[in-house]
This record gives structure tokens, sequence and C-alpha cells, in this order.
């Protein structure tokens, strides 16, 4: 694997990344953590165009389905102790530097967000990191997740004609890891807390309950599900605890239950808060993109390696402090990271190949 690093921007505290087809183009969209600016970019990194100043705090962006460039976003979540005004915005372009924003739900303390799609239907799914605060450090009112229906048309919500969110679960202390993975034929949610990975489903036929299943028990901040070796089943990957320092992937064994097979080897001191997760193909292989924001602050690429029978890392940065990590293939066919490093405020573009 080869890296090749550009840097595209300086951005305080950046942190939130999403993919966004604008004006029939691939692009993609940048946001701060803290008081600071959304950015667009081609997908060659050359800066388009701002979407907005402030207020920041954006921990999720995704884009809507079937449009051109209109998106949805958190706002103001800014800690686990500063984001009971947090809310999920729609962004829509008007014109060059010129987007509406309006509120699509307030849900407090929203961290992570999706759209999925079943039967047809589009429903948001909202993860919120806990859901209430009194004082700091508060954990007392644990995490949830709430759901429904999104209409093809956003037109009508704002602040005074809100989308009702309905709960889906509850009882999910520090609510934290949010992964959109392909389940059954249709779209799921795998959602990680300190009770463990869950995965939810939307509603098999419109105006059914979610479906909610426990995937397993270990306290997790982000987890993923990616057939690795390509034996046909699903291996679990687990960051550990919350914003933790081990990384473990476990296998399911003869009796279906995941049992751990393989651990970053990296010592947990030099791994501290684990965060930038993403799975996709890279050079036609699987593989998990792992960023950390303390100690050694790497930013590196796990995959499975048949000669060996074993899991390889390989690192794409140091000394950067990875927020969030995203991949697409360009326009040239390309295998392309964008990261947000976060530590050193610099977002940054990276082309693989062998």
């Amino acid at each position: 694997m080869k890296v090749e690093k550009k840097v595209i921007s300086k951005l305080n505290k950046c942190y939130a990344i999403s993919n966004l087809n604008f004006k029939g183009k691939h692009c993609f969209l940048v946001a701060a953590e803290k008081t600071d600016p959304c950015y667009l970019f081609s997908e060659n990194g050359d800066f388009l165009e701002t979407v907005w100043e402030q207020p920041g705090g954006i921990m999720t962006m995704t884009p809507v389905p079937n449009t051109d460039g209109q998106f949805l976003a958190t706002h103001e979540f800014y800690s686990p102790n500063n984001s009971l005004n947090a809310r999920i915005v729609i962004a829509t372009p008007k014109s060059k530097d010129n987007w509406e924003i309006r509120t699509l739900a307030k849900v407090p303390f929203v961290h992570r967000f999706g759209i999925l799609n079943r039967g047809g239907v589009n429903y948001i799914i909202a993860c919120a990191l806990k859901t209430g605060h009194e004082y700091k450090n508060d954990w007392r009112f644990k995490g949830a997740c709430f759901g429904a229906v999104l209409p093809d048309d956003l037109s009508a919500y704002n602040d005074s004609n809100l989308l009702k969110m309905e709960l889906i679960c509850d009882g999910m202390l520090k609510n934290h890891g949010y992964c959109k993975i392909s389940h059954g034929g249709h779209d799921s949610a795998l959602v990680a807390c300190e009770e463990g990975t869950f995965l939810i489903s939307p509603p098999a036929v419109l105006g059914g309950d979610w479906e909610v299943e426990q995937v397993h028990s270990t306290p997790s901040s982000d987890s993923i599900l990616m057939d690795f070796d390509g034996d046909g089943k699903l291996e679990l990957g687990c960051i550990a605890p919350f914003h933790g320092n081990s990384l473990t992937i476990y296998h399911l064994d003869e009796h279906n239950n995941y049992v751990p097979q393989w651990k970053l080897s990296d010592p947990e001191k030099d791994t501290e808060m684990i965060h930038a997760t993403w799975t996709c193909e890279i050079l036609g292989k699987p593989t998990w993109i792992i960023g950390w924001r303390k100690g050694t602050r790497k930013t590196i690429a796990i995959t499975w390696d048949s000669d060996a029978g074993n899991y390889k890392t390989e690192i794409i940065d140091e000394n950067t402090g990875c927020a969030n990590a995203m991949h697409f293939k360009n326009s040239d066919g390309k295998d392309v990271i964008v990261a947000t490093n976060r530590e050193i405020d610099e977002v940054a573009l990276y082309t693989i190949t062998e």
C-alpha cells in the first residue's frame, strides 16, 4: 500500500465529513466540532464554498437521497456536557456560499444519526449520547435511539414544524457508536454503547415496529461488522470502552457466538481515544480504517492477510489525531481517504495505490 498525502485545509477542531453529490459531481463536506465553519470540497480536495460559518458542533452529516446537494447535519453538539440544544438540521443549497439551514428535529444530545432504506421507504435514526444532564460529567440519564419515516419532501420542516421522532430503544449508557450496514437485503444501523452492540433495523412494513437485536455485550465506543477473511461470516470489530484504547476483532464460532480472534498489538498507552472508524474496500480488500486522537495519534488500515492467516495493519499517517475518516473511489477509479485530523486542525486527502 502506497499513500500519497495532500493537506487541503486548516480548520479548527475539524471533525465531521460526508460524501455529497452536488451539481452532478461527487464532492464532500467537512465541518467543525466547535463554533467553526462547514466547507464543501471537490473530490480532488479543491475548496468550493462555505456552507455555514457557525454554530458548529457537527458530529454527523449525511446526504438526503434523491436530491442535488441537500444534506442533514447535527448542530450544537459541543461535548457530553454541552449538547442540550443539539438538533438535526436540513441544509439546502440556494446559490454560491448561500445555503438555507432549517431545523428538522430537536433531539437533545443527538450525536450520530443516519438514513436507512427498507422496502423503498427512507427512515431516519438518531442516536442520543444521553437523555438528560444536570452537572458536569453527569451520566445518570442513559442514551437512546429515536426514529421516524423521512419524508421525500423536507420543505415544510422548521422550528415551528418539527419532524416527530419516536423512541426505538433506551437504557444505552454512553451511546456513541453508529455504523450503517447492509443486513438481510436492507439497511440497518449498528449502534454501540456501554451495554454492548445492537443491530437496529427499520420496520419490515410501513407502520410496523423497529427491530432491535443485541449482537454482543462488551461495552463499546464503536463497532463494525465486516467479512474480512471471505468465509461468508461477518467479523465483529469493537473499540472499547467509551473513547477507549482497546480494539478487538471477534469471529463467529461453531455455536454462532462471537469470540475474540485478534487484538490490536500497539501498547494501549499509545492508542488512547480510538475514534475514527470506517469500513470499505481498498485495493479490492475489505479494510477497516482506524484512527486515534492521543498517544501516537496514528491512522491505520486493518486487512486480512490470507497468506499469513491473520490480520495486518498498515500506517496511513501518524501524529495527526484523526477524529473521523471516510473512503471513496474517485472519478479515476483510485482509492481515496479523507481524514479530519482534529488534533492538528488539518483536513487531509490520501490517495492509496499498490
